[in-house]
C-alpha cells in the first residue's frame, strides 16, 4: 500500500455518513414528494413520445428535437432523479461505487439535453431566417441523423471524461461518497464542453430568433396597411405563429437557464473556492427539475400536445388509424 493510499485508507476509517436529523413524518414526506416530482418527469415526457411517435401528424425535423429532449427527459426521470434525490434525503451515497460510476455515466444526459435545446434554436432561427432553403435541405431523415450524432459525441465524452479522470475504479472514494473527479484540465475542457458552447449557442440564437420575429411583425404589419382585406385576413395568423413558436423557444430556452445557470455558477465558483456539499445537491436537484419542467411548458402552448394527452387517456390511441387522427386541428 502506498502513502496515497495509506492516507484513503485513513480518511475513510473517519468517514461516516451524517445521521438522519429530520422526523420520521418530515422523512416520509419528503420520499413521497420525491417520488411525486419522478412521477411527474416520467410520465409528462412519456406522453410526448408517445405523441410524437404515434401521431404521423407530427412526424416532423422540429418535433424529432422535441421528441429527442423528451427521451433524454424521460431517461433523467428514471435513472438520475431518484438516485440524487434519495442522495439528498439520506446525506449519503448508499448505492456503493459501482452505480457511482453508472450514475456519473447517466449524467451524460444532461449535456445531451443542453445540446438538443441548442438544435432547437438552431432549427427555429433556420426556420425563420431562410425558409425556402430549410424546407429544401432539412428533412426528417437529416434531423434523426443530427440527433443520433449528438447521442454518440456526448456518450462519448462522457465515457472519456470518466475514464482519462479514473472515475471507473472510484478508488478514492470512501462508502457514502459518490463525487465527480475532474484534474484541472478537464475541469476547463468540460466547463467548455458541457456548458459555455451550448449555452453561447441558445443565448445567441434565441437573441437573432427574437430581432427576426420582431422584423417580420413589423414587415407584416407595414405591408397590411398597403394591401386588399383578404390579404389582411391571411396575415395575422402568420405574425401570431411567429410571435408563438418565439415565445415558446423563449420560454423554454429561458427557464433551462434559469435551471442550469445555478449550476454552472457554482462549478466555476468551486474551482477557486470550497463549498459546501448541501449547495451541490441544491443546485444539481435544480438542474434535473428542468426535465420535470418541459413537458408542462408543450401542455401550456401546444394545443396538439392537450389533444394528444386526451386522446391517450381516454384509450382512443388503441382504435385503428388512430395515427392518422389530425390533432393540428
Amino acid at each position: 500500500m502506498n502513502l496515497t493510499e495509506f492516507n484513503q485508507s485513513e480518511r475513510c476509517k473517519h468517514f461516516s455518513c451524517p445521521e438522519r436529523s429530520v422526523s420520521s413524518a418530515v422523512y416520509i414526506l419528503l420520499y413521497v414528494c420525491s417520488a411525486a416530482v419522478v412521477l411527474l418527469t416520467v410520465c409528462g415526457n412519456m406522453l410526448i413520445i408517445i405523441s410524437v411517435f404515434h401521431f404521423k401528424q407530427l412526424h416532423t425535423s422540429t418535433n424529432m428535437l422535441v421528441l429527442s429532449l423528451a427521451v433524454s427527459d424521460f431517461f433523467v426521470g428514471i435513472f438520475l432523479m431518484p438516485l440524487i434525490l434519495i442522495w439528498t434525503i439520506e446525506s449519503c451515497w448508499i448505492f456503493g461505487r459501482y452505480f457511482c460510476s453508472i450514475y456519473w455515466l447517466f449524467s451524460g444526459l444532461l449535456i445531451i439535453s443542453s445540446y438538443t435545446i441548442a438544435q432547437i434554436a438552431v432549427d427555429r432561427y433556420l426556420t425563420l431566417s431562410n425558409p425556402f432553403l430549410y424546407m429544401n435541405i432539412v428533412s426528417v431523415r437529416i434531423t434523426c441523423v443530427v440527433i443520433v450524432v449528438n447521442w454518440s459525441v456526448v456518450l462519448g465524452y462522457t465515457i472519456l471524461l470518466l475514464y482519462f479522470n479514473g472515475n471507473f475504479k472510484s478508488s478514492a472514494l470512501c462508502p457514502g461518497e459518490c463525487f465527480l473527479f475532474l484534474n484541472e484540465v478537464w475541469t476547463v475542457i468540460d466547463l467548455v464542453f458541457s456548458f459555455l458552447f451550448p449555452l453561447s449557442i441558445i443565448i445567441i440564437l434565441y437573441t437573432l430568433v427574437f430581432v427576426i420575429a420582431k422584423k417580420h411583425a413589423t414587415a407584416i404589419r407595414e405591408l397590411n396597411n398597403h394591401t386588399q382585406p383578404k390579404a389582411q385576413e391571411i396575415t395575422p395568423h402568420t405574425v401570431k405563429s411567429e410571435r408563438k413558436a418565439a415565445k415558446v423557444l423563449g420560454i423554454l430556452v429561458s427557464v433551462f437557464l434559469m435551471c442550469l445557470l445555478p449550476y454552472f455558477i457554482y462549478t466555476l465558483l468551486a474551482i477557486i473556492i470550497e463549498l459546501q456539499l448541501e449547495t451541490f445537491w441544491k443546485v444539481v436537484i435544480m438542474f434535473y427539475f428542468n426535465s420535470t419542467i418541459n413537458p408542462f411548458i408543450y401542455a401550456l402552448f401546444y394545443p396538439w400536445f392537450r389533444r394528444c394527452i386526451k386522446i391517450i387517456i381516454t384509450l382512443q390511441i388503441f382504435k385503428t388509424d388512430s395515427a392518422l387522427i389530425n390533432v393540428l386541428l
